[in-house]
């Protein structure tokens, strides 16, 4: 099924380097060392984009790893900020003087010959996963290795390898880009490169990326690589985002080199839940935004569904691996809703988002921004939906003044989203493997009109997640739209879409008659002072119904070992699979 896609942006390495200059002035002005922090961490992420970005861009002109002036400025300038980020870190987010030489290599790297563009991947770990430069901070200081040779994995495991690298005292890093098949990666090693990562016969080498995922083949790749060359296994170290073994497409070779490896790993609990000093804790992150100290409860994995007060067999279904990490947060006086919202400025876009959603009355309140958590207000005596027991025309109406707020409030840029041909190719896929090629190859008089229709669409930070049991009924009986802030911006291939791939999803979701679907897009249009394109939504109906088919069918298939949860999600696999078939039998 195709489900996922990868978020590149092309940039201009100038304005990107600017990106970090500013992060770097909101931490000399910031108000409180905590804010500092942030806005440090801020400043290496968006390096990590720049350094992996002008990197990968000699890398595409040489065809492999090459040492290069810029890639040894770059990486410095990555350096001089994870040791920003670690002097902060040690010292409980004290306030200090400004360390003067992140900027002079700022100004360095911006006198150098800098490529006209760069493709800058987004580093997922930091946006969706909460996985903390901090994190590896801690594990290189357990670890406590000797200065080893660090390897980072671009793109996330550069920034992150720069973290090791500095908590190690190690001289220097070297990244590498593994190629190939996803599940069978290889590294392309200039003679200069190698020769530097294997000069010294008794190295240790750290090798740091962000996974392992389904194969474990980009840090396979490294260590086939490393042990190739004579490098004896035993020192070779893992720097991981998680304490878990590779996914199901891992090599047999893999596995067993994964599981008798030295492994250096804290995850997001041992960081934020279990920490090491108070200061460096979640409750301590948030206490001044929500008046206290007060009881954490993980409602992450699916658990966010013991609040509804439904019994189990009315349960919705969860796709626990790919859930946010949230918390609900008791001091006693008031509850609120923690959610991971991504680090730097992923996180702030989102509460920009609750702010207006929360004005509008179609969200709740937003108190604050910390440490890549949104802080909330807790929505007291909440219920969930019936569509089917209440009035529809005011539903319609409902989701009308929704969908038609974010159109006219929500604009987003014409690259942030996938085209409709990309969308049109998903449809054709995912059909195929669902209900067999014939099925698939139906669907071609609407992947021409995709084409055909492209340059009508006007994108919208859309919600892309209209499943009924993201709606809430308050106290006083008004309708809230909950999880509405990323949907857009996920881990996914779909992105910002024209206003018209939410109307279909409503569609979809509350299961609207013809009629019904037809006077929710005439609504819209209303509302968003703009007519919703009705030939976008004859081609968008479908293209939603079978991306939502693809997720929830590898969710089903994740969920293998909990009968419970799988047939939640199978439930919801057959509802959209109904959906495809009504669409081709359609005219």
């Amino acid at each position: 099924m195709l489900v996922y896609g990868d978020a590149v942006r092309v940039e201009e390495p100038g304005r990107q380097l600017g990106r970090v200059a500013a992060a770097l002035d909101r931490a000399r002005d910031a108000a409180t060392g905590l804010d500092r922090h942030d806005r440090l961490v801020e400043a290496l992420i968006e390096t990590g984009a720049f350094a992996q970005g002008t990197i990968d861009a000699e890398f595409e002109a040489a065809g492999r790893d090459a040492p290069s002036p810029l890639r040894d400025a770059a990486t410095a300038l990555l350096m001089d900020l994870a040791a920003a980020m670690r002097r902060s870190w040690a010292a409980g987010f004290a306030m200090g003087p400004e360390d003067p030489t992140p900027r002079r290599t700022i100004d360095g790297l911006a006198r150098r010959a800098l490529p006209g563009a760069i493709r800058c991947r987004l580093a997922e770990g930091f946006a969706f996963y909460a996985l903390y430069p901090e994190a590896y901070l801690e594990a290189a200081v357990l670890a406590g290795l000797r200065p080893p040779r660090v390897i980072g994995i671009r793109s996330i495991g550069l920034t992150l390898g720069a973290v090791v690298a500095e908590a190690c005292g190690a001289h220097g890093l070297a990244s590498v880009r593994p190629v190939g098949h996803p599940f069978q990666r290889q590294l392309s090693l200039d003679p200069g490169l190698a020769a530097g990562l294997l000069g010294d016969p008794a190295a240790t080498y750290a090798v740091v990326d962000e996974g392992p995922g389904l194969s474990g083949s980009s840090f396979g790749a490294v260590a086939d690589w490393l042990e190739a060359h004579g490098v004896d296994r035993s020192r070779i170290r893992f720097f991981p985002g998680h304490g878990g073994e590779p996914g199901p497409q891992a090599s047999p070779a893999h596995r067993e080199r994964w599981r008798s490896a030295a492994r250096h790993v804290v995850d997001f609990d041992a960081l934020a839940l279990r920490p090491r000093q108070p200061w460096h804790g979640l409750g301590g992150w948030i206490e001044d935004l929500v008046g206290g100290p007060g009881r954490l409860d993980d409602l992450s994995g699916g658990a966010w569904r013991e609040c509804l007060a439904l019994p189990l067999d009315r349960w919705p279904p969860a796709h626990r691996q790919q859930e946010r990490r949230k918390f609900r947060l008791d001091t006693g006086r008031r509850r609120f809703l923690v959610k991971f919202a991504g680090l730097g400025r992923h996180g702030r876009d989102k509460l920009r988002r609750a702010r207006a959603l929360h004005v509008a009355g179609f969200g709740a309140e937003p108190v604050g921004y910390r440490r890549g958590f949104l802080v909330e207000r807790w929505i007291e005596g909440a219920r969930p939906f019936d569509p089917q027991a209440g009035d529809r025309p005011a539903l319609l109406r409902r989701l009308a003044a929704y969908l038609g707020f974010r159109a006219r409030c929500f604009p987003a840029a014409p690259e942030s989203g996938a085209t409709l041909s990309a969308l049109a190719e998903m449809l054709c896929h995912n059909t195929g493997e669902a209900l067999g090629r014939e099925a698939g190859r139906a669907f071609d008089s609407l992947a021409r009109a995709a084409r055909r229709l492209e340059g009508r669409v006007r994108r919208v930070e859309t919600d892309n997640r209209l499943h009924r049991w993201e709606w809430l009924l308050d106290r006083d009986g008004t309708l809230l739209k909950t999880d509405a802030l990323d949907h857009c911006a996920a881990h996914d291939l779909v992105g910002c879409q024209d206003i018209a791939w939410d109307v279909a999803g409503a569609a979809v979701e509350f299961d609207l008659a013809p009629e019904e679907a037809g006077e929710l897009g005439r609504l819209v249009g209303h509302e968003a002072r703009q007519p919703v394109d009705p030939e976008l939504s004859r081609v968008l109906g479908p293209c939603y119904a079978a991306f939502q088919l693809g997720a929830f069918t590898m969710a089903r298939d994740a969920a293998a070992d909990d009968p419970d949860e799988a047939a939640r999600l199978d439930r919801e696999v057959s509802r959209y699979t109904r959906h495809l078939r009504r669409f081709l039998s359609y005219p």
